[in-house]
């Protein structure tokens, strides 16, 4: 499941994972950012719930969206593999400016759309410049690497983690979200044993990656996005190890980032922003 090629003279559009519960109320910068990222007033938002068993996901979304200025928001639930090949469904897709996936289960959003011809839309949307982003389960989907489930913990073991295959708008990086909340680092770097070629990206609850078409990621949000990158990594014990034994790995590098800083997925540098440019008293 493979990025969609950017056509000459075009840009790929943003990917916006968001770490989950991002603020809806009192000031919601990281979905009001998505929204001007999506055309501001003019933007035409499709939000996809699929994820979600909750009945009112979706129409929180719409009012969300709309409250914030958008043109016109469509909730976009697939509840079968069969509503992923309806034209109305593809045609509306095909229109929108923005296009966001909610929380819930990554594993409905992949066992749904995957491999069908709303899945393939969304990706080819993305490499023409329409924004795409999801908060939870709904960051999750958006790599070709999905962190399926896993285990909570700090240290890795080579059972922390399950990956299945995402929707596939990039396979520069690896998402894990409620990533300090719910302790998964171990998940993270033991998806990165088992091949070091991704970038691991986690993300705190109310904390967001914008990642542009140059693909520099820049955070926005309350909490850390912490960026674990195995380009130097000189030893892994992963195809040594049984299940439950913990992995030896040496030279991973780190960093947290916060709002602000960025990172350079393409030449892997990481760089503090304006919080560089600040002086102690």
């Amino acid at each position: 499941m493979c990025p969609s090629k950017v056509a000459d003279g075009d840009e790929r559009g943003w990917i916006i994972p968001i770490g989950g519960a991002e603020k809806k109320e009192d000031n919601p910068r990281i979905l009001k950012r998505f929204l001007d990222l999506c055309g501001g007033r003019e933007a035409e938002i499709v939000v996809i719930p699929t994820a979600s068993q909750l009945a009112d996901t979706g129409s929180r979304y719409e009012t969300i969206f709309g409250d914030l200025g958008a043109s016109r928001v469509d909730v976009m639930d697939f509840d079968t593999r069969r509503d992923c090949h309806e034209p109305n469904r593809l045609a509306r897709i095909e229109a929108a400016t923005g296009i966001f996936f909610t929380g819930g289960n990554q594993l409905r959003l992949s066992t749904i759309l995957g491999g069908t011809p709303a899945a393939k839309l969304i990706r080819e949307r993305n490499a023409a410049g329409v924004t795409v982003g999801g908060t939870s389960a709904g960051a999750s989907i958006l790599s070709e690497h999905m962190i399926a489930f896993g285990k909570e913990g700090a240290s890795p073991q080579a059972d922390s983690v399950r990956l299945a295959p995402g929707l596939g708008l990039t396979n520069r990086f690896v998402i894990d979200q409620h990533f300090r909340e719910r302790d998964r680092l171990g998940r993270l770097v033991a998806a990165l044993a088992y091949n070091p070629f991704a970038i691991g990206i986690g993300l705190d609850e109310d904390t967001a990656a914008f990642i542009g078409p140059d693909n520099t990621l820049e955070v926005e949000g309350s909490g850390a996005v912490t960026v674990v990158d195995a380009d130097g990594l000189t030893f892994s014990s992963m195809a040594q190890v049984s299940e439950n034994d913990p992995v030896c790995l040496l030279g991973l590098t780190v960093h947290i980032l916060v709002a602000g800083a960025t990172f350079n997925l393409h030449t892997r540098k990481a760089s503090a922003g304006s919080l560089g440019n600040s002086k102690s008293a």
